[in-house]
């Protein structure tokens, strides 16, 4: 997914390629670190793919879950953010993840998350439009129900209480998914992941000749700190990646407000 990500991005900008960067978790795994920087589209894009396992989950993810204290645990995913530079074409985020936790004698406790959502700095409404039908096309497979509800999970979630103010027009937003069973739940999470670019290369195509200057600029800089707020302020994400020693990460996540293994 990662792979399919970059290669699709690349051709959008024209000219910046992305430069990859291999990691190591100081506990067991690690990840790969993929950006876009200094394109003609995008100021910056980060796609990033994380694996990583433990003896013992941090506060963080046992707080609300205490069946999962005293367990191992693994996680992995694959997140992405875009800059553009561009002001009149959004911001995206977008991520799919799988964590299980074991413990000797137990069942498996595992669950796949993730969504994708839009910040726009200057908001067209057949943009947003075309953005949620594709959501909503992608999760109808699944049932009808599932793209509302995700919608209103996305809204509840990117929502930025000390402004009170929404952080984006939202999307999907997902976790704890685990029924009916792993292949449909696996199948969902791939759905998601490959078809963001579906809902947000359009808007790109469509908005990246949109003539703009410093006034613009100024604005999407401005709205860009309150992006950033929110994932050093509220995201789980981060404060999952602060507990299990991710500092090296937490430092690209918010050089690129990629939210990568948000619990």
């Amino acid at each position: 997914m990662e792979d399919k990500l970059c290669q699709q991005f690349e051709p959008i900008d024209n000219t910046a390629k992305f430069a990859q960067h291999n990691w190591q978790h100081k506990q067991k795994g690690g990840g790969r670190s993929r950006i876009l920087k200094n394109g003609t589209t995008f100021e910056q894009v980060g796609v990033n793919f994380s694996r990583i396992s433990g003896e013992y989950l941090p506060a963080s993810a046992t707080e609300n879950r205490p069946l999962l204290v005293g367990r191992r645990y693994q996680v992995m995913g694959v997140s992405l953010v875009t800059h553009p530079l561009n002001p009149y074409i959004p911001t995206a985020h977008a991520n799919v993840r799988f964590f299980i936790a074991e413990k000797p004698g137990e069942p498996s406790v595992w669950w796949f998350g993730g969504g994708f959502d839009l910040t726009p700095y200057y908001g067209f409404e057949e943009d947003i439009t075309h953005w949620h039908k594709i959501a909503q096309s992608l999760c109808l497979p699944y049932g009808k129900e599932i793209y509302p509800n995700y919608k209103k999970w996305c809204d509840r979630y990117f929502f930025i209480k000390h402004h009170n103010e929404p952080r984006g027009v939202g999307g999907l937003f997902f976790d704890d998914l685990s029924q009916p069973d792993f292949t449909t739940c696996f199948h969902f999470a791939q759905d998601i992941g490959n078809g963001f670019l579906k809902a947000y290369l359009p808007i790109v195509e469509k908005r990246k000749q949109t003539a703009w200057d410093e006034r613009e600029r100024q604005f999407q800089l401005y709205r860009g700190g309150r992006y950033t707020g929110f994932h050093l302020v509220c995201d789980r994400g981060t404060l999952f990646g602060l507990q299990t020693g991710g500092g090296n990460r937490i430092n690209f996540n918010v050089l690129t407000t990629t939210s990568t293994l948000g619990i």
